[in-house]
């Protein structure tokens, strides 16, 4: 009754809080071309920056062109080695018709969470009638439920695992052969969990349902993925941990040095295999966000799969032996050193994933925050109640009473270890939906980046030239977006003095702000055949910018003309 209750519960905090958009947490931040744009001839190139690295699938990226026919295009690749910026190749200018071409995408987040989109562009002019914009497949149900469901039971089987070993190892109690079953338990739980994931991997972040998850060949393209990789080590460390269980101590044995410093360090690399596949991959401070996530998950382990083992050894077992108040007593500072430690990287972890203070009520990240400090307030109190009766036990008799009469203390401990670990699972299982929904600081970047489909909040700066020949007048129309302080894509289009589009062989671009003494910053344009641009050119502050335009239209014959650009914060 007790996992159908967390089933359930996880179920709907699921519902309530990681469905829909908010589990994407990589944001689309520029494409070239820009959407909605019109060129006058087709790109050699798509170009995709988002807010983060992402990961990519096969079918990443399908262009369809205006008859609804899928184009051919090359490898998505990393652009220049810029971290979260994509390019696809397209086949030659002459085989890309004129009309409006539609470009679905889906990757995947530094977090592991898949994230799709589609915008559109036009060579010539937009068609009549365009193919409908399709981002790809949303989440499957559920797919996504098995694979939550897998996740929770993944956390819980390791923290009974390495909490249940920590309890060993640095409580020392008599017979600790008595805790081999909660062991195992873990351990396999873990395992089929793991395989589970590797299994939905795929699935899940193609959004199709879980029969996909027998196909050989999209278990294999899993495996090349970052998260694959994970999973995968995971399995072969917990071979490594049953290799170790061989040597664990019998009743009236203790631990060897050896023995303790490769469980502590499989434990560490277990914690890796989460921290490096969630919100402490990607983000600010990388490094300190995967130390701090590593020692989380350590200290709850320690407590709740503590809890687990001090439940077991308390159970009645009639004529069994009796338990030392010592053991009682060490447990009692491993689950108060787990909450140091638990306060100061939930601490951190907090400020990294919010960036402000309203995302704390403003965004289900913040919401869950909330949720799990109150269940995290329990379960402290219950924790201190334990302690008490702790105390009272300790002052007195030498040893625990043995079933089948145990002391009131002793029923009243085992009582408050109970309640305390139902809420530190109940805890957990809000941890779990907390790292599949997006945190408050990746909304507030994906608020700050424009919306696919929507207007694009571009400057467009005019700027005539004159050579003084015959023919050698007409302007430049440069087109600066988004126009904010930071990455910056821009596009030049020459028009000649008849009004039309016209090729000239050289067209340079800077940028200047003379008010802070600034530039002038060479925007490098690239000839894309018919206009001019570049995916990125950083202008570090807000103002007034002056543009200078150099153009060259002959071998000998070139003019140099200025215009203003706004740049907003």
């Amino acid at each position: 009754m007790l996992v159908l209750f967390f089933l359930f519960l996880f179920l709907f905090l699921l519902f309530l809080f990681g469905a829909g958009p908010a589990s994407a947490h990589a944001a689309l931040t520029a494409t070239d071309p820009a959407d909605g744009t019109v060129l006058p001839r087709a790109p050699r190139h798509l170009t995709l920056t988002f807010s983060e690295s992402v990961g990519l699938r096969d079918d990443s990226f399908r262009v369809l062109g205006p008859d609804g026919h899928r184009v051919h295009t090359g490898e998505a690749e990393s652009a220049g080695g810029r971290p979260g910026t994509v390019r696809v190749s397209l086949p030659g200018t002459d085989r890309l018709g004129k009309g409006t071409y539609t470009v679905a995408w889906r990757v995947v987040s530094a977090d592991s969470h898949p994230v799709s989109g589609a915008f559109t562009f036009s060579v010539g002019a937009p068609s009549s009638t365009a193919t409908p914009v399709d981002p790809g497949p949303a989440e499957d149900p559920l797919t996504g439920a098995l694979h939550g469901t897998a996740r929770y039971l993944a956390y819980l089987a390791g923290a009974l695992l390495v909490g249940t070993a920590a309890f060993v190892a640095v409580c020392r109690p008599p017979d600790p052969g008595r805790l081999r079953p909660p062991a195992v338990t873990g351990w396999w739980t873990l395992l089929a969990a793991t395989v589970a994931l590797l299994m939905l991997r795929g699935p899940y972040e193609a959004g199709t349902g879980p029969a996909a998850a027998v196909d050989p060949g999209v278990l294999r393209d899993t495996l090349t993925t970052r998260p694959g990789a994970l999973l995968l080590a995971r399995l072969v460390l917990l071979g490594a941990v049953a290799l170790l269980a061989a040597r664990l101590p019998r009743p009236g044995g203790g631990t060897g040095r050896g023995v303790r410093a490769a469980g502590a360090a499989l434990a560490v690399v277990l914690a890796l295999t989460w921290a490096g596949a969630e919100h402490a991959a990607a983000g600010v401070q990388v490094p300190a966000a995967l130390a701090s996530a590593v020692l989380h998950l350590l200290a709850t382990a320690c407590w709740l799969g503590g809890l687990a083992a001090l439940l077991t050894l308390l159970r009645r077992t009639p004529g069994g032996p009796t338990l030392p108040a010592a053991v009682v007593t060490r447990f009692s500072w491993l689950a108060l050193t787990s909450v140091g430690v638990l306060t100061a990287t939930g601490v951190y972890q907090s400020w990294r994933g919010l960036g402000s203070w309203t995302a704390l009520t403003g965004t289900p990240y913040g919401r869950l925050l909330l949720a799990k400090g109150a269940a995290v307030m329990v379960l402290v109190a219950a924790a201190g109640v334990s302690r008490r009766w702790t105390a009272r036990l300790t002052s007195a008799p030498e040893a625990l009473p043995p079933s089948p009469s145990p002391s009131p203390s002793l029923s009243l401990l085992r009582r408050s270890v109970l309640v305390e670990t139902v809420v530190a699972a109940g805890v957990l299982l809000i941890t779990t939906v907390l790292t599949g929904t997006a945190p408050g600081r990746a909304e507030a970047e994906a608020a700050r980046a424009v919306p696919v489909g929507a207007p694009q909040p571009a400057s467009v700066t005019t700027i005539p030239f004159d050579i003084g020949t015959p023919g050698g007048r007409g302007t430049v129309q440069i087109t600066l977006d988004p126009a904010r302080s930071g990455d910056n894509a821009v596009q030049a289009v020459v028009f000649g003095p008849d009004g039309g589009l016209t090729a000239v062989p050289e067209l340079r671009l800077s940028f200047s702000l003379p008010a802070r003494d600034i530039g002038p910053i060479d925007a490098r344009l690239t000839d894309r055949g018919g206009y001019w641009s570049t995916n990125s050119v950083t202008l570090p502050l807000p103002g007034t910018w002056t543009v200078r335009a150099t153009v060259r239209v002959s071998e000998v014959d070139q003019t140099t003309g200025t215009g203003r650009a706004r740049v907003t914060p």
